[in-house]
C-alpha cells in the first residue's frame, strides 16, 4: 500500500515522503490516527496545496515538545510512594500511568503514552530513570524517586 506521511512517523519518513507499507498499518493504524493519507491522484493534489499549513502545524509541535521537554528537565526527581515490604519490594508496580499521573501533578502534562519503560515496570524501592518521547525528535529524561509510604 502506497501512502503520503502529513506528520513525521519514527523509523518511516518525514511530512510528504511517499512510502509503500504493509496494508494493515497503512489501513489500521497511519490513516485512522492522521498520520497518513492513501497516494492517490487526489490526495497528492489536495496535500501539496496544504503542505505549508502541515509543515508549519509539525513545526509548532516540534517547539512545543521542546518547552515541554525543558520543563521536564527542570523539575528535577518526581517522587512517586507505594506500599512496600520490608524488603523494599513493592506491592503492585509503577507503570506509565503512575509516572504521568505523578508528573502531572508536578506541573508538566504529559500522557502515559509519552512514558517510555523499556526495562518494565518499576517492583521496588530506589532511584530510577524513565524516558519520556514527547515527539519523534524530542525525548527526555524523567528522575524518578519510588519511597515506601
Amino acid at each position: 500500500m502506497e501512502i503520503i506521511l502529513l506528520e513525521k512517523v519514527k523509523n518511516l519518513g518525514t511530512i510528504g515522503d511517499q512510502v509503500k507499507v504493509r496494508a494493515g498499518y497503512g489501513r489500521n493504524y497511519l490513516i485512522p490516527q492522521g498520520k497518513a493519507v492513501a497516494a492517490t491522484e487526489n490526495n497528492i493534489k489536495v496535500f501539496e496545496e496544504r503542505r505549508t499549513e502541515l509543515e508549519a502545524k509539525a513545526n509548532d509541535s516540534l517547539v512545543a515538545a521542546k518547552a515541554r521537554a525543558t520543563q521536564i528537565d527542570n523539575l528535577g526527581t518526581v517522587e512517586i510512594t507505594g506500599k512496600a515490604s520490608d524488603e523494599g519490594k513493592l506491592y503492585g508496580s509503577i507503570g506509565v500511568r503512575e509516572v504521568a499521573d505523578a508528573v502531572t501533578a508536578a506541573g508538566v502534562e504529559i500522557g502515559k503514552n509519552e512514558v517510555s519503560m523499556p526495562e518494565g515496570a518499576i517492583r521496588a524501592i530506589g532511584e530510577y530513570e524513565v524516558t519520556a518521547i514527547l515527539h519523534p525528535d524530542v525525548g527526555t529524561a524523567i528522575k524518578l524517586s519510588v519511597i515506601a509510604e
